[in-house]
């Protein structure tokens, strides 16, 4: 399984002084890999701080107690189900850790912080061949690819996690009330699987195509750019997963537009 990863700061966000607030993480496991992607809320001081609380929580659950690759999808889909609804106990519970910690360092007046202070919005996936497993709360995306039958036809792109459609409700933070009530968990089982993409919501713009691109109704919805994630896909096999391709794409011209973080996550599976 090739891993690879890069967070980029939005130019938006460097001209108004304020750091980045999308965090990554990834743990390899050999024929397994996790994957966690994360963006702070924009508005909240500390939101960099819960994204990578968020992305933490999200590896150390779904490291544990992985079904195998020949269970039924019942298994799997109860798995996910119920590591889904942890994941967001877990980021809630070191959110108010680290602020009750600050508030009885700063005297026993000091009331402990507001846990929205730390908003993020998450998405996770646990990529064994041929299951995907994935959780998300908030406006996070994901693409799978699958190989093509054809030799040297390349990968198809699919996007099983799209982004919130235009006029849809403010997506929930991991912080919000009720958010483990509306956290989303779901598996994919592809034999022809070859990879997994996880991005945030500034990627949006680089990596999905209007439907028109392909002579589609509006309401079909945002298309993976095949350009983008298959021109990733071999750039990142061809170098054995050096990411440094993928942060100068993602610090291009194309990609400042958006002024937003911008991060991008994925496992490959090796030869395709």
């Amino acid at each position: 399984m090739i891993v690879a990863g890069a967070g980029v700061q939005g130019t938006a966000h460097l001209a108004a002084g304020l750091g980045c607030q999308d965090a990554f993480k990834a743990v390899d496991l050999g024929d397994t890999a996790v994957l966690a992607v994360a963006d702070g809320a924009g508005s909240r001081e500390r939101s960099a701080l819960g994204a990578h609380i968020a992305v933490d929580a999200a590896c150390r659950l779904l490291t544990e107690d992985i079904p195998r690759a020949e269970d039924t999808p019942e298994t799997w889909t109860r798995w996910i189900a119920g590591r889904g609804a942890r994941v967001v106990e877990a980021y809630r519970r070191a959110a108010e850790g680290v602020l009750g910690a600050e508030a009885r360092e700063a005297g026993p007046r000091t009331a402990a912080a507001d846990i929205g202070a730390l908003a993020a919005v998450l998405a996770a996936a646990v990529v064994r061949p041929p299951w995907v497993a994935l959780v998300s709360v908030g406006d996070c995306f994901g693409t799978l690819l699958t190989r093509e039958d054809a030799p040297g036809t390349g990968e198809r792109c699919h996007l099983v996690l799209p982004p919130p459609p235009p006029g849809a409700l403010p997506p929930p933070f991991l912080s919000s009330p009720g958010a483990a009530l509306r956290v989303r968990t779901f598996v994919v089982w592809e034999p022809a699987l070859s990879g997994v993409v996880l991005a945030t919501d500034g990627c949006a713009a680089l990596t999905l195509d209007h439907p028109s691109v392909r002579e589609l109704p509006p309401e079909a919805g945002p298309l993976p750019a095949e350009r983008f994630f298959g021109g990733l896909a071999a750039t990142l096999r061809g170098n054995g997963g050096d990411a440094e391709p993928l942060r100068a794409l993602l610090s291009g011209p194309e990609a400042a537009r958006t002024g937003d973080d911008l991060t991008v996550l994925c496992a490959l599976v090796e030869g395709g």
